[in-house]
């Protein structure tokens, strides 16, 4: 059952649904933590696998980067797959002073400038919540695997955080009494789709930088070390997938 973005047939796709930004993150994914995994997409390269994690079939599809992208294929997958859970992992910039590098983060809700709302859904909103169910989950599944998440409101922006002209300005613009803790660029779409669809969505996210505030230091992974350092993030989102 294609769509326009998608090649896979129904049955090739898994009920819950892992979903890096980065198509050669989730590939590694599939040949690292898979088991008799399968190409089911391959579209615009946008990579979608799905095998087995431990005997419970999961799919890994990459979202691209940005809101559009994300929106595009959260909602292919949630309306035309059946898909009940994605869990969103990716990198985030830290806004709190208390965060290191490769600290993970569980997104409890998202706080965008964009109108993604209101051209999706003619809604003018611009926070929405992760799944309950679906974060105490990841929460429960932390503990038990020694993998600590910090939990907090975040934020989704349109522009990638380094390239701003004056970041400052932008946080200044963000409701004080949200008091984020970190920003991406993709966790709105895929929460307003899953609200839109009522299906489940969570975004864990690991910090690759700590200058996007001027009251942190100035710390940034390199590519490689942002390979290498997402493997515990990767690893919560699986474990967490076995208590669905």
């Amino acid at each position: 059952m294609p769509t326009p973005h998608n090649t896979a047939e129904l049955e090739e796709i898994a009920k819950t649904v892992i979903m890096p930004g980065d198509p050669l993150r989730a590939k590694y994914i599939a040949e690292n933590f898979l088991e008799n995994y399968k190409l089911v997409n391959e579209v615009r390269s946008m990579y979608a696998y799905t095998g087995n994690y431990k005997n419970q079939k999961v799919t890994i599809m990459a979202s691209g980067m940005g809101m559009p992208s994300m929106g595009i294929y959260s909602y292919e997958l949630y309306k035309f797959y059946n898909v009940e859970n994605i869990i969103r992992i990716g990198s985030c910039g830290g806004y709190s002073p208390n965060l290191k590098l490769f600290d993970i983060i569980l997104s409890e809700q998202v706080y965008s400038e964009s109108n993604f709302a209101l051209s999706a859904n003619n809604e003018n909103c611009h926070l929405v919540e992760s799944s309950i169910k679906l974060n105490n989950i990841i929460e429960k599944t932390s503990q038990v695997i020694n993998i600590p998440v910090t939990r907090g409101t975040t934020v989704c922006t349109e522009c990638f955080d380094l390239y701003m002209s004056n970041l400052q300005e932008t946080f200044n613009r963000i409701p004080r009494d949200l008091k984020p803790i970190a920003s991406e660029m993709e966790a709105f779409a895929l929460f307003y789709i899953a609200k839109m669809l009522k299906k489940n969505a969570s975004c864990l996210m690991s910090v690759v930088d700590t200058n996007v505030n001027s009251n942190l230091p100035k710390s940034n992974a390199t590519s490689e070390e942002r390979q290498n350092g997402l493997n515990n993030m990767i690893k919560l989102a699986l474990e967490s997938t076995l208590n669905l």
